[in-house]
């Protein structure tokens, strides 16, 4: 059954084409790092999504990884046990944009010029464009019991998720604002020391499903703790380029999907 994006989207609470609504949430975003619009997708639409994704679970590709918070090869500069190459641990499973249905709400949602032109104003962009590959738009993550992802930064500017299933327990989102500076080339390395010792209180995301989040990343530090329990925790990520015709690179989606296509 095909959802359109009118019977997915709560509109009498988030009127996306409204410009003030916009704005307020731009507002939002910029103070607070975060943007979190709860049952933005309407139930009945989560649930089909929730279906689809038990459909294609068996087709997921799982990464277990070791990383530093920074995504990035080991420093030499530092040794082993400093902020910039202490390891944690990430493990997930992954389908990809060809592997979700093409009657599913998530590409009326993600191909919607109303809810692009949303994202554009309230992260201040120009444009956003899909992915030139066939894989890396729409991803749907799986986090079963004991998986997590470990404290990091985000590349990017900005990330866009949509909860789908919550676990029983654990799987929680937390983050620290404003850790760094990646622009001027303040890592803090002090605050992502204490951080990872656990040492600093955390702010935490609740998402139920059908959230919306925007998120952003690059400077702010993030994880998802474990999840505990015997229901899959289920979280797409909605990806846009701000230029057209760019691919994830075949480095990044051997790494992610285990396949170039």
């Amino acid at each position: 059954m095909n959802i359109s994006l009118e019977n997915a989207i709560n509109r009498e609470e988030y009127p996306v084409g409204n410009d003030d609504f916009r704005r307020e949430c731009k507002r939002t975003l910029d103070k607070n790092g975060a943007l979190v619009m709860r049952s933005f997708v309407k139930p009945e639409a989560v649930a089909a999504i929730q279906r689809e994704g038990e459909a294609q679970q068996h087709l997921a590709y799982y990464t277990a990884d070791k990383h530093n918070i920074y995504l990035n090869p080991p420093d030499s500069q530092y040794p082993a046990d400093h902020p910039r190459n202490r390891e944690v641990s990430s493990s997930k499973g992954c389908i990809t944009t060809d592997q979700i249905p093409d009657s599913s709400a998530l590409h009326a949602l993600y191909d919607s010029k109303e809810f692009r032109e949303f994202l554009c104003a309230v992260l201040d962009e120009a444009e956003l464009h899909e992915y030139a590959d066939a894989m890396s738009s729409i991803n749907l993550h799986y986090a079963s019991e004991g998986q997590e992802l470990g404290w990091h930064f985000d590349n990017s500017s900005f990330a866009i998720t949509l909860m789908i299933q919550n676990p029983e327990s654990g799987g929680a989102f937390e983050y620290v604002k404003d850790v760094r500076d990646a622009d001027s080339g303040e890592m803090n390395y002090e605050l992502s020391g204490k951080i990872l010792d656990g040492d600093v209180p955390t702010k935490t995301l609740t998402m139920d499903a059908g959230t919306l989040v925007l998120f952003r990343g690059r400077n702010s530090m993030h994880r998802v703790t474990p999840v505990m329990g015997s229901r899959t925790r289920m979280l797409v990520v909605l990806a846009y380029n701000t230029e057209p015709g760019i691919s994830l690179s075949e480095s990044a989606r051997m790494t992610f999907y285990g396949r170039l296509g």
